[in-house]
């Protein structure tokens, strides 16, 4: 019985993911919310709340903003997703910055940083080397 549940729900992560996507490109007409995606949706067990994480490409400052649009809009997006669902009870959606891919481009860059450090320092090394 719980892979059944599993199953519905993940369909429903899918699904809400989709019908989600298209209506804030479609439906929300605030510039805050431009070029935004929706990475990730997590349905609750009792389909009560979705947590629906949000990137955006390439500005990352105006990722609060955006978030903050979308949670403002969330009463309408649920409304719409009611009318498009044949659920029982559309669930409450609550937005949330994804920040799974800015700290992916820290630790790369991070690791980028030590990489050319640790060239340069074994090039010094072998120039001191040489000079003996």
């Amino acid at each position: 019985m719980a892979t059944k549940e599993f199953s519905r729900k993940a369909r429903l992560d899918a699904q809400l993911q989709r019908e989600l996507t298209a209506l804030v490109r479609e439906d929300l007409t605030d510039p805050r919310v431009t070029g935004v995606t929706l990475t990730y949706v997590d349905v609750s067990p009792d389909l009560r709340h979705a947590k629906v994480l949000v990137s955006r490409l390439g500005d990352d400052a105006g990722l609060p903003e955006a978030v903050k649009a979308l949670n403002h809009a969330s009463g309408r997006l649920r409304r719409r997703l009611g009318g498009l669902l044949k659920l029982r009870m559309v669930p409450e959606l609550h937005f949330a910055a994804d920040l799974q891919q800015i700290e992916a481009d820290r630790v790369s860059r991070l690791i980028r940083d030590a990489v050319q450090a640790d060239r340069a320092n074994a090039e010094q090394r072998e120039e001191s080397s040489g000079d003996d």
